[in-house]
């Protein structure tokens, strides 16, 4: 067999009451897949709630990875924070409370920068989602220099290398709140900003090398915008996606990432573009040495835990990454972006034996990683086989069989297909079909 360090997900959400997706759910899926470790960005269930899965999980009274708890700015406050010293008050009762980072995603400048400098001074990690609504007042390059550790996803980073313009070229009449605006517009973003290999290009690598700054690109969570019908095709929906979430999928004025209200093929091609631009400034900033993570932000936009995180691997092959490098960025780097290299992330005495275990090389396909296996034609038999699949996620010592975590999680979702009303074992279908 083939063995490997324990896989971190370093963008997550532990499920969600919009999604009805329970955490033995988010949970098995990550472990089936090899996920030994999450970093739940956000706490979007409640600090409380989240810190107490935590718990749970350190002590082995349920089956999930090691979990890191990232609040997202404000957490459990009622009113928003509009001063530096109620940023900073905010962020030392987090540290007080036990979080192990903090999450943002817009915020005045003055607040964003106090949180983020209280946060180092906590000696905790941080994490941001550089929303649009902020961008005009700062950038990647703004928020690193600050003390920020990770960027999350693409914003922040293409408006750090405008040089003819200083915010976006939006149109007249764009909408942020309507998501349908927001995620077509975005994929404008990298072909508005310095060609690669340009002076100002390398000045921003150069500079975010230089402060140890830490990319988690999350490619996987934007792959429908280029390519719809293989997000919402996904072999593993039927089988492993529950109603709930499905129906979470699709558009929605409610919803976050429902947006695909009629997507068009010009769509598709301005993202595939913005893909590509993304994706040389990425494996660039690995190739001058900075720390590049895998992070999927499943449970929404058609993504499924686990299987989306396998996806993000692919992702980072697609964007030039060997794969000696794409299980580098899914261990070692994300366990050094959380200050926790001395624990895990690498296969080494002394550290937590967190390991996956597989009868398939992934070097030679990354396919085989997938709960559904990968496709292979058999010549000696003529037979189309499945081959691969995790075998045993182990963390800490415990041995875990994936492929019986994978068929709890079947089981879930064929209950929960006979409440709906759905024979267990009929194809997931939008509405229209």
């Amino acid at each position: 067999m083939y063995v490997l360090p324990g896989f971190v997900d370093m963008h997550t959400h532990l499920g969600g009451v919009p999604q009805q997706t329970p955490a033995e759910y988010v949970l098995k899926l990550w472990m089936a897949h090899g996920v030994t470790t999450a970093r739940e960005v956000a706490a979007g269930n409640g600090l409380d709630w989240t810190l107490h899965h935590r718990k749970r999980s350190a002590a082995n009274e349920i089956t999930a990875p090691r979990l890191a708890v990232y609040p997202a700015l404000g957490t459990d406050r009622e009113a928003p924070i509009t001063t530096p010293d109620a940023a900073r008050a905010w962020v030392r009762r987090m540290a007080e409370e036990g979080a192990d980072g903090i999450k943002f995603f817009e915020a005045p400048p003055d607040v964003l920068k106090a949180a983020i400098q209280e946060a180092e001074a906590q000696d905790l990690r941080t994490a941001m989602h550089h929303a649009q609504s902020g961008t005009a007042r700062y950038d990647v390059l703004d928020t690193a220099t600050w003390g920020l550790t990770t960027g999350e996803h693409f914003y922040g980073y293409p408006e750090a290398l405008f040089t003819e313009r200083s915010i976006q070229d939006f149109p007249d009449d764009y909408n942020y709140q309507d998501e349908g605006d927001r995620f077509r517009y975005a994929g404008h973003m990298w072909q508005q900003a310095a060609e690669p290999g340009s002076a100002r290009w390398n000045q921003v690598l150069d500079s975010l090398r230089a402060l140890d700054f830490t990319m988690d690109p999350t490619f996987g969570i934007y792959e429908a915008n280029r390519d719809l019908m293989r997000g919402r095709r996904a072999e593993w929906h039927d089988r492993y996606t529950l109603p709930s979430l499905w129906n979470y999928y699709k558009p929605s004025f409610e919803n976050h990432g429902s947006y695909h209200y009629y997507w068009s093929s010009n769509d598709e091609a301005v993202w595939d573009t913005h893909f590509d631009l993304w994706m040389q400034f990425v494996n660039e900033y690995k190739n001058r040495g900075g720390r590049v993570t895998a992070g999927s932000d499943s449970g929404f936009i058609f993504k499924l835990y686990g299987f989306g995180y396998i996806r993000e691997l692919e992702l980072l092959r697609e964007a030039g990454f060997s794969p000696l490098e794409v299980i580098r960025s899914a261990t070692l780097e994300g366990a050094k972006a959380m200050g926790r290299a001395d624990e895990i992330g690498s296969v080494e005495v002394g550290k937590q034996a967190d390991l996956v275990l597989i009868d398939q090389n992934p070097l030679v396909n990354l396919k085989v990683l997938y709960g559904t296996k990968a496709l292979k034609f058999n010549k000696s038999t003529r037979q189309l086989e499945r081959v691969g699949g995790v075998d045993y996620t182990i963390k800490g010592g415990i041995v875990f069989d994936a492929q019986r975590l994978l068929n709890d999680v079947e089981q879930m979702v064929r209950t929960a297909k006979r409440e709906a009303g759905i024979a267990p074992n009929a194809d997931l279908k939008l509405p229209a079909e």
